[in-house]
């Protein structure tokens, strides 16, 4: 994929599929050149042996299709970049998947449009909380939908004048701490 954000995309619509009712999404870039993304759910979880299998594309547990490389993929665009990938999760409780990407590798994508990607997903998950954490050197900004809907009163989030909000507050709080991975076009 050419940014990291539709790997995230791709990451936590397998949180969605699992039943989840909280996902956080964590982008820390250090002053070192890394970047790290963690995606946690409290969906259904996985055995250990659906954790060993999940790496392979020839394993999914969709019906749609017979092959899953939303985890293959991401962890090819972090081990290029001389990260790598981890994946936790327990039966019952959830998971959590750490990707760490060398952002002064040449191989290393950008990390896209997070507030798009953000927006997709609030848009269409109403029934899902969603936690996005973004830190920097610089600083960090989090937004959270629970504390949304209190503020909205009722309004939905996937309202499009409630998620152009959303976006654009993205952004701006991004550019503010010096997110160095900005790659978005002005809508």
């Amino acid at each position: 994929m050419r940014e990291l954000s539709l790997n995230v995309l791709d990451i936590v619509q397998n949180s969605v599929s699992a039943g989840a009712s909280l996902i956080e999404i964590g982008v820390t870039e250090s002053a070192g050149s890394v970047m790290t993304i963690r995606i946690s759910d409290n969906g259904c979880g996985m055995d250990a042996q659906q954790l060993q299998a999940v790496s392979d594309p020839f394993y999914t547990t969709r019906t749609t299709r017979k092959v899953g490389m939303g985890i293959p993929l991401y962890r090819m665009a972090a081990e290029q970049t001389g990260g790598g990938l981890e994946i936790e999760s327990q039966k019952g409780v959830g998971t959590c998947v750490t990707a760490t990407f060398h952002t002064d590798s040449i191989d290393c994508a950008p990390l896209g449009d997070m507030a798009a990607t953000m927006c997709v997903l609030i848009g269409a998950n109403e029934a899902v909380d969603f936690v996005y954490t973004h830190t920097t050197p610089g600083g960090a900004f989090t937004v959270d939908t629970r504390n949304l809907r209190e503020l909205m009163q009722g309004v939905p989030l996937s309202e499009p004048d409630v998620l152009n909000w959303i976006r654009d507050y993205i952004r701006e709080q991004t550019e503010i701490i010096g997110g160095g991975a900005l790659n978005f076009e002005n809508d």
